[in-house]
């Protein structure tokens, strides 16, 4: 069954971690959420370095797909227990992905309980070792009714 498209606040964190170093992103912006059939759906928009970003990420049961648009382009997918491969292009150049997908946890958005998604997963890129990466995305459905 598909939802009328519904205004959220979201909470995006991301840790990067190799063997020297971390490094943690946090993301607050306000977005379109909406379910059509089995796939959930956030869209929204960020502004990082005075550059815009489009952002789009799908939920199903077996994959999860984020994919950016503007300053940068890239469309990643993550399937648990497997390998996928994408092409993040930003100003500086192209990055050639392999990400391996080690989590997948997704609780929906419900009648007054936000919506959350755990991956776990290493990236490498340009064949480059591999580091680890978390993911935590929060929505938060900003009027419920």
């Amino acid at each position: 069954m598909n939802e009328p498209e519904k205004r959220v606040a979201l909470q995006l964190k991301m840790k990067i971690q190799d063997a020297s170093d971390k490094e943690i992103n946090h993301i607050k912006a306000t977005g379109v959420f909406f379910r059509k059939g089995k796939l959930d759906v956030l869209r929204f928009e960020e502004t990082i370095d005075d550059m815009e970003i489009s952002s789009l990420i799908t939920i199903q049961k077996e994959k999860v797909t984020i994919k950016r648009t503007g300053a940068v382009s890239m469309h990643q997918q993550f399937r648990l227990g497997q390998v996928t491969e994408n092409v993040y292009k930003h100003p500086h150049g192209n990055l050639h992905m392999e990400t391996f997908t080690q989590l997948m946890m997704y609780q929906p958005l419900g009648q007054g309980i936000p919506a959350r998604l755990n991956l776990d997963y290493t990236v490498k890129l340009n064949g480059q070792d591999e580091r680890k990466h978390t993911l935590e995305l929060i929505i938060i459905e900003e009027d419920p009714r």
